[in-house]
């Protein structure tokens, strides 16, 4: 370090030395800190200091990672790319395509721009956790750089360090607990508490320092006094280390236990290091056999590890005067990765085999999670959403076994299908029962950590139904059992709308086989289908009929028409002599009436593109009716006339009104109006009633130009996984 206390490129060199032994590695950082250097030539940082000491700082939080030379050299140039004008070509050429891949990375993930947690939270797991399935490193060295700017946000104006160390709460501590990396992921969350509510934080920093005394000698004794236990049962080569919790964890269970701070447990807290995992059991014996344990606070996390590779036993006893300790246990091994987490396990190995892809397969084979995020990005067919794999990384806290050992984790209050889901969607589909530690359960079992969970299929089962999704708790099972629901029902609507459409077009003299190809892309594209299962849907579900479409497709032809046939288009010709346009503003045309009254129907709101019918009433003009409105059958077929929609004459906006009926959470109102904000339609009115049994039925009036969008409006809804139905009302 220099006078001030900066880290210069010698402190990095020499630490990389100490287990970087090849001088080519040692030169590939020395050439990225020159490069950087002189990228960053005249630029300055808030803290008034040249920008170049941010690149070393983050390269020394790698190197004490014992990151790999290109991760390190990634470290030195990771603003390059985003803020000089080298490119990612001339990087991979300068040093070679690892590193330039790294901070291309780097710099993608800065490019997020952060608003609020409920618009773009999710966003940004999902960005991150990509770049992280394609290459670890890349989260490696932006966490580290978040980590520097954390340590230097004291230089921002107010607004600016809240927004960013909320989000660096959000995102980057969760992701570095995720990880394991316990040290980085307690600066993280004490530097951000601290800008976020000093007060707080200080508050709570000035109590601990004034205990500290008395804190030091409660430990120190109890410390001598489990020193001469160890002793005297002849374990030797352990350390015994008093430690503390880091300020924001203490915070948080005040807040949430509502407790004051000389209640909390672990205020004292001992931690014994020793050589294998058998002494970490003799250990606990003979902790247990001088000192009360307390009921419920014995883990086991060496014999179930946390999905960060966490290992340790925790036990809480009654110590001397009545005082409570907090006692982990753990290997020298187990100690380094509570730590340094999964860098304990990627930490470069200096041999001729060393790779990248080599780092990669050894993270994925030591994190489940990792696994799952890494399958999901080869396999994804776009259909699963990220936010199945974030629920399970960052709010996972329930351990169960498969039956063969296999340790899985889920949030609070999932059940058997979850479990199924999450080893292979064809298992969930298949499933009929479950049986936890040797006994049939019901699907709506809750798991709880340690159950033992096996699965029964059957080939024969019918598959999911809608009562499913409220059987399941993870986005990942609920997407799964909408995907086949909402398949099967779309293969049922359209094998439906096949038979209608062959019938019809069979009826007219035509094989549907036969049918001019051309003529049929044309007509696609005119009507804004994209396949013929897009067709075939829409007749099925009754929004066209099989003798409209047939029309449509005839009336791009040349081909000469039956006089049935020739009759049905003329009706809907635009050039037709016979109709009467309304100028009423909707578009409608109505056959052999002039300047008729025309009213949309209230009771089922007919949008443009709606398969319609115009009702006579008895003093109101022609009423529209959707064909599907219960009220056509009601009035009677006799006063019904045939209308249609011009489409020379379309412009207007349509009222029609959506009911959602999702499961409720946090901001999933905001949500789903963040969802059609994006779509072509204006939200006029929302309406929200909730149960006890935590779901919400929202009523959305929304303003629509045609069903075209009004279908891909409930498409992507669709796509969320708390909601389980959308329908349009019918009043």
């Amino acid at each position: 370090m220099n006078q001030e206390g900066s880290i210069t490129i010698n402190d990095i060199l020499d630490l990389a030395k100490t287990y970087l032994h090849e001088e080519k590695n040692i030169h590939l950082i020395e050439k990225a800190f020159l490069i950087a250097k002189e990228k960053h030539d005249g630029q300055m940082r808030k803290s008034g200091e040249p920008y170049v000491q941010h690149p070393l700082e983050v390269a020394y939080i790698l190197t004490n990672l014992h990151a790999g030379p290109s991760t390190i050299a990634a470290g030195l140039l990771h603003d390059v790319l985003e803020d000089t004008d080298m490119t990612k070509e001339e990087m991979a050429l300068e040093f070679n395509k690892d590193v330039a891949e790294i901070v291309d990375g780097v710099t993608k993930i800065s490019k997020l721009k952060y608003m609020t947690k409920e618009k773009a939270l999710a966003h940004n797991h999902e960005k991150l956790l990509l770049a992280m399935a394609k290459d670890i490193r890349v989260v490696l060295v932006k966490i580290a750089d978040r980590l520097h700017n954390m340590r230097t946000i004291q230089f921002h104006e107010e607004s600016k360090r809240k927004r960013i160390s909320q989000e660096t709460l959000d995102l980057y501590a969760p992701l570095a607990h995720r990880l394991g990396m316990y040290r980085i992921k307690a600066e993280l969350e004490d530097l951000s508490f601290k800008a976020i509510e000093p007060e707080e934080y200080h508050k709570i920093a000035s109590e601990i320092t004034s205990r500290k005394a008395e804190r030091e000698e409660d430990i120190e004794i109890m410390s001598s006094q489990i020193d001469e236990l160890l002793k005297k049962h002849f374990i030797t080569n352990y350390d015994i280390k008093g430690r503390i919790k880091n300020i924001y964890s203490i915070y948080k269970k005040i807040i949430n236990k509502n407790k004051k701070l000389e209640d909390i447990y672990d205020l004292l807290a001992l931690r014994i290091i020793v050589n294998t995992v058998e002494e970490c059991y003799r250990v606990l014996g003979i902790i247990h056999s001088i000192w009360t344990p307390l009921p419920m606070r014995f883990k086991d996390y060496i014999a179930v590890p946390k999905p960060n590779m966490y290992q340790s036993l925790h036990t809480t006893v009654v110590g001397r005067a009545g005082k409570i300790y907090e006692i982990q246990i753990r290997t020298y091994e187990m100690d380094k990765v509570a730590e340094i987490g999964i860098a304990a396990h990627w930490a470069y190995k200096e041999n001729a085999g060393y790779s990248p892809e080599k780092e990669q397969l050894e993270i994925t084979n030591k994190l489940k999670w990792y696994k799952d995020l890494t399958t999901y990005v080869e396999n994804s067919d776009h259909e699963d959403p990220l936010d199945s794999i974030i629920e399970d990384i960052f709010s996972a806290n329930v351990y169960v076994f498969s039956p063969r050992g296999d340790v899985y984790d889920f949030p609070a209050g999932s059940m058997p299908l979850d479990f199924a889901y999450r080893i292979h969607s064809d298992i969930g589909n298949k499933t009929i029962g479950a049986i936890v530690n040797g006994k049939i359960v019901p699907l709506s079992y809750k798991l709880k950590t340690g159950d033992v969970i096996e699965i029964k299929t059957s080939n024969t089962c019918a598959g999911p139904t809608n009562a499913w999704i409220k059987l399941a708790k993870t986005s990942h099972a609920r997407t799964k059992i909408k995907g086949f629901i909402n398949k099967k029902q779309r293969d049922e609507i359209v094998a439906r709308g096949s038979e209608e459409f062959n019938t019809v077009a069979k009826s007219l003299g035509y094989n549907p086989t036969n049918l001019d190809e051309k003529t049929i892309t044309t007509f696609f594209s005119k009507y804004n289908f994209k396949t013929p299962e897009d067709l075939l849907w829409c007749i099925g579900k009754g929004e066209l009929s099989a003798l409209a479409a047939m029309n449509r497709i005839l009336g791009l032809t040349d081909t000469k028409l039956d006089n049935e046939t020739a009759l049905k288009q003329y009706s809907e010709s635009s050039s037709n002599t016979r109709k009467q346009v309304v100028h009423n503003g909707y578009g409608i045309i109505v056959e052999g009436l002039d300047r008729a009254k025309i009213k949309l129907g209230n009771c089922c709101q007919p949008v443009y593109g709606d398969e319609i019918a115009g009702y006579i009433s008895k003093g109101n003009g022609i009423i529209v009716h959707r064909l599907s409105c219960p009220n056509i059958d009601k009035n009677g077929s006799e006063r019904f006339i045939n209308i249609y929609w011009d489409k020379e004459s379309h412009g207007k906006v349509f009222d029609t009104t959506l009911k959602v009926s999702a499961f409720d959470r946090k901001n999933l109102l905001a949500d789903i109006i963040n969802i059609l904000n994006t779509c072509n339609v204006t939200i006029a009115s929302v309406t929200l009633n909730k149960n006890r049994n935590g779901e919400c039925i929202v009523k959305f009036k929304l303003q629509v130009a045609n069903l075209i969008d009004l279908n891909n409006t409930i498409l992507n809804l669709n796509k969320m996984s708390e909601i389980y139905d959308i329908e349009r009302i019918f009043k």
